[in-house]
């Protein structure tokens, strides 16, 4: 798209190559990249291919196993039972944290980031997040 709109191209890995040279060495990047991408494919799946006639059970299920009902149950129980415990710890921080003057969901997975305190899943806090541990506290 790029190239049919006749915008002038820089290259950022060659910075000297502008206008047709640019235009050209973009055509030859694109060109590549598409030939690589269409033997990555190719690669994929005759590798499939081949692990299919060795027997190998390809997609979803792979040990034929399906959870029943209460197999279910018992894992939702067990992430409850954890993320339980996760607010519990959590409980006094942000007590804290809304004395001191945090009282928006904001403010409170604001201050949980600046303090470095990760969520369960350790990534950073949003409101939803704060907002789900406080339901459980």
């Amino acid at each position: 798209m790029l190239l049919d709109a006749g915008v002038d191209v820089r290259v950022a890995d060659l910075p000297q190559i502008e206008s047709t040279a640019g235009r050209f060495m973009l055509k030859q990047m694109a060109l590549v990249a598409e030939l690589e991408a269409g033997f990555i494919s190719d690669r994929t799946k005759a590798a499939l291919a081949a692990a299919k006639r060795r027997g190998k059970k390809l997609g979803g299920f792979r040990a034929g196993a399906k959870l029943t009902a209460k197999a279910r149950q018992k894992g939702a129980d067990a992430n409850a039972e954890a993320a339980a415990a996760r607010a519990a710890d959590l409980a006094p921080v942000i007590a804290e944290l809304q004395a001191s003057g945090a009282t928006s969901l904001r403010a409170i997975a604001s201050a949980l980031n600046d303090r470095g305190i990760p969520t369960a899943r350790g990534s950073n806090w949003f409101a939803a997040s704060v907002r789900d541990v406080l339901a459980r506290i």
